[in-house]
């Protein structure tokens, strides 16, 4: 095994990379060495050393596809994560849009939404700040998996232990002592798509983006295509909100202007 995570040029691994590309869209190139290492742990783990098993195995298990995406990609996420970002998207950013819109009819997108904890902490906020709907919260991401239990929209207790029981009262209903589902008000406002960011084109004009914990793993090259891609889907004096690990140097750069911790602006024009 040792071999086989070194050699990530073999043209075994190139060829596997290749069908798991075309298989779920996840282009394992445009990564850092990071997954390349999750890859073969994740391998080492099923004690499996060939790559034609290792791809056979994901191809035909629909269970051992899900587990190889999530330990990839890492769908594990809770409601408000990291608290103090939501309080500035509540108290500083969403007024600010709307000042500067003069309406209440906003443009919102979680990208890399894995299984809707975010897009639904977004829609909940939008639904605080009075947010009119349509447009609705768009919530992408290249797992189709994630994406139906997501649609899905039922959570473990522990997912909610950012939120007041206000919020779960308001937001959830119960399903047992130690599940959740989210209220049909709040699914309403989000729509869910199947989203390539390094391939696919994107919308335009929105106000707010929120991309975290998604390019940790990205190269610097691909990081900075996307961050690109962000900044033109934006319209003048919109947001781009990243992770707490992915704060962008060359922010200026790329034509951004900082607005706070892990927060970007395109400036007006």
């Amino acid at each position: 095994m040792d071999e086989l995570e070194k050699n990530y040029d073999s043209p075994a691994y190139n060829n596997f990379k290749k069908k798991i590309r075309i298989l779920t869209g996840l282009d394992l190139n445009s990564y850092k060495n990071q997954i390349h290492r999750r890859v073969h742990m994740l391998m080492q783990r099923w004690n499996i050393t060939d790559y034609d098993a290792y791809f056979d195995l994901v191809k035909k298990e629909e269970k051992k596809l899900r587990e190889f995406l999530d330990y990839l990609t890492i769908n594990v996420s809770e409601f408000f994560r990291n608290p103090p970002r939501w309080d500035d998207l509540q108290n500083k950013v969403l007024p600010e849009l709307i000042k500067t819109r003069g309406s209440k009819r906003l443009k919102l997108w979680s990208a890399g939404s894995a299984t809707g904890e975010e897009p639904y902490s977004l829609a909940m906020l939008s639904m605080e700040t009075k947010l009119h709907c349509p447009p609705y919260v768009l919530a992408s991401d290249i797992d189709e998996g994630a994406i139906k239990i997501a649609q899905k929209g039922e959570y473990h207790i522990r997912q909610l232990a950012n939120l007041s029981q206000e919020y779960v009262d308001k937001y959830f209903s119960k399903i047992n002592e130690e599940s959740f589902s989210i209220r049909e008000g709040v699914k309403k406002r989000v729509s869910f798509e199947r989203l390539n960011l390094i391939d696919d084109p994107f919308g335009q004009d929105f106000d707010l983006i929120l991309c975290r914990n998604v390019v940790i793993y990205f190269s610097a090259e691909t990081k900075k295509n996307l961050y690109l891609k962000f900044y033109k889907a934006l319209r003048p004096g919109g947001f781009l909100l990243v992770g707490s690990t992915e704060q962008i140097f060359e922010h200026k750069a790329l034509g951004f202007e900082s607005a706070g911790p892990f927060l970007y602006k395109k400036s007006l024009p």
